[in-house]
């Protein structure tokens, strides 16, 4: 939950030296697996193959120009999610390539929305997609988990609305007019994220605290509260942080759009774009994007019931994984050790661990693609519910990176969980685009010990770049970022709200565990864009030390940094390290730090 401010404005440094990988007849033996998909079980034996394709389930709904009664069938999902915030339900709606008239396809909660062309033109509502928050009284805070992909828009007033806050990404979307992305009447908003879009008028935050939007177009900006940033945005605002509070970066040093699926003539494929460096502006405004295309029947298409024993044959075998809307219990890791696999979930597919086990662990190997998954940690606690490589990965894979894009991670809230750390990067090189790692504090299973989770995301891989990182309410570090010359452009934070006193948030003798560490040993790291709350309502008088905390070195650079009280409920002494005022009282405004060192 997040409380809202008190007011709104209306409307590259040397790569270290490499271990060496290992070629030769294990490359070979790849290549081989590749060309030749088998499945074995544990003792070699042939087991039955998994096959590939097939349709999408009951819970991807497709529609195209001439089925009937779109905006009905459309109304009767949003009924069931406009409020249904921590129910089992996934839906999917996909709309063929056309034209589609008088459409408000309003999006509530696990619903993705998404055009089925190559590019977001093919697919254009003269209409609107919309997320507002009447369901909450006014109050956008709350509207998560929810998606919208890959459409064109004439947006029947000028202006379409989009009212949202973590864990709802708005991307490849082209806006033909405006885009507010504020409730009606401009109640209060925590978001949010744009990547790959084109708005041609003004984007309208009003009342959001912060906003990251990435490689886009817009016509203009509207204003900023906390902290807005953009990187590789065409019509981006100049810098200005503090006030305004714009971090404006020319370029997005490495990026590598989220895959999708599309249809090909009567074909489904997913396409998978290329990798960019030094990106701006979007990937299809010159036509056909740059990437691969991949036809359905190489995926193995998930569905309820799957177990990870299943899943894994697939992969073993060469298949990469699309999850239709549900959620999948496992009782075993997603072992993802397969060069360029991709792993893309639909409908905000979510995966639980059962009995303690790890979700998800990806191989210290090139170009894997997770994206679009939800990871919802189980009652037995996780020592880590997603790896990003084993501990000590080596490989060099600046070439190919593995990325993890609009995975999202939730610690309580729908029931009891538990995880030590959530996310744990060891591959170098790797993208995390856009994610946000939850400790509940609300819901099902809240609690200090309730829902107990030490570390949101460990960052040990060198050269990891974070593009968009909404990390919340852990026990103690939120962030932790041990590996070298790491980046992350655009950080948002709120400390934990349910420590019940000073000593429990005591970090020998420092008062609280920063929402950003970066390790002693770190010699190169460079941040944008950065802010950490507070909110100590059991407890306002607690004391936290800073909101960032990380090595004074030449190599170390922060840029437009800020922690903020929120209304007086506990407070920060610095912003990093001991550099920066203090917030102070119930004012809820910002104590900022310009640059670090």
């Amino acid at each position: 939950m997040h409380v809202p401010p008190t007011h709104h404005t209306p409307p590259t440094a040397p790569r270290r030296h490499r271990r060496s990988r290992a070629f030769g007849f294990a490359a070979l033996a790849v290549s081989l697996l590749m060309a030749f998909p088998t499945a074995q079980s544990a003792f070699g034996e042939e087991a039955a193959e998994v096959a590939g394709g097939g349709d999408l389930g009951p819970n991807v709904l497709v529609f195209d120009p001439s089925t009937p009664d779109i905006q009905g069938k459309v109304d009767e999902i949003f009924k069931k999610q406009e409020s249904n915030q921590f129910g089992t339900d996934r839906y999917a709606l996909m709309f063929k390539p056309g034209t589609y008239d008088n459409i408000n396809a309003q999006i509530g909660f696990y619903t993705s929305i998404a055009g089925l062309g190559l590019n977001p033109d093919d697919t254009t509502f003269n209409g609107d997609v919309t997320v507002d928050a009447g369901w909450f009284n006014g109050n956008a805070t709350q509207n998560f988990w929810r998606s919208a992909e890959n459409l064109a828009l004439n947006p029947v007033s000028g202006t379409n609305r989009w009212a949202v806050s973590q864990a709802a990404p708005f991307r490849r979307m082209h806006v033909k007019g405006g885009l507010n992305l504020a409730p009606d009447g401009y109640g209060w908003a925590s978001g949010g994220y744009i990547a790959d879009s084109k708005i041609d008028g003004q984007v309208g935050p009003y009342s959001q605290q912060q906003w990251y939007t990435r490689d886009s177009s817009i016509g203009s900006w509207g204003n900023g509260v906390w902290n807005m940033t953009f990187s590789g945005v065409e019509g981006a605002p100049a810098q200005s942080f503090p006030e305004p509070p714009y971090t404006t970066l020319e370029t997005t040093p490495v990026s590598r759009e989220k895959p999708f699926l599309y249809l090909d003539g009567d074909a489904y494929k997913v396409f998978v774009p290329a990798k960019r460096t030094n990106a701006r502006g979007t990937t299809w405004a010159g036509g056909t994007p740059q990437g691969e295309s991949i036809p359905l029947d190489q995926f193995y298409v998930v569905k309820p019931g799957a177990t990870a024993e299943t899943i894994n044959a697939a992969v073993d075998q060469g298949l990469h994984l699309l999850f239709t809307p549900g959620v999948y219990h496992v009782d075993q890791p997603i072992e993802i050790d397969r060069a360029n696999t991709v792993a893309l979930g639909l409908g905000l597919a979510t995966i639980i661990p059962d009995n303690g086990v790890t979700a998800i662990k990806v191989g210290d190997v090139d170009g894997v693609k997770l994206a679009g998954l939800l990871v919802d940690a189980g009652p037995v606690n996780s020592e880590t519910l997603v790896e990003v490589g084993p501990d000590g990965a080596s490989g060099d894979h600046a070439a190919n990176p593995t990325s993890l894009q609009d995975v999202f991670v939730r610690i309580g809230g729908a029931g009891p969980g538990k995880a030590t750390t959530s996310i744990v990067v060891n591959s170098d090189d790797a993208i995390i685009d856009h994610t946000w790692v939850w400790r509940a504090d609300h819901g099902e299973g809240v609690g200090w010990e309730t829902n107990r989770a030490d570390y949101g995301v460990h960052v040990k891989g060198d050269d990891v770049l974070a593009t968009g990182l909404f990390v919340e309410h852990f026990n103690k570090y939120d962030v932790q970022w041990s590996g070298e010359n790491g980046k992350t452009i655009f950080f948002q934070n709120e400390k934990a709200y349910d420590a019940p006193d000073q000593a429990a948030i005591q970090n020998g003798d420092i008062k609280g565990y920063a929402a950003y560490k970066v390790d002693d040993s770190v010699t190169t790291h460079e941040g944008w864009g950065m802010g950490s709350y507070c909110y100590f309502n059991v407890d306002p008088t607690i004391r936290q030390q800073h909101g960032f905390q990380a090595p004074v070195k030449p190599g170390v650079k922060f840029h437009d940094l800020l922690v903020v009280s929120l209304g007086g409920k506990g407070q920060y002494e610095h912003v990093i390290n001991d550099t920066g005022s203090p917030t102070s009282g119930d004012t809820t405004v910002p104590s900022q730090v310009v640059s670090f060192p």
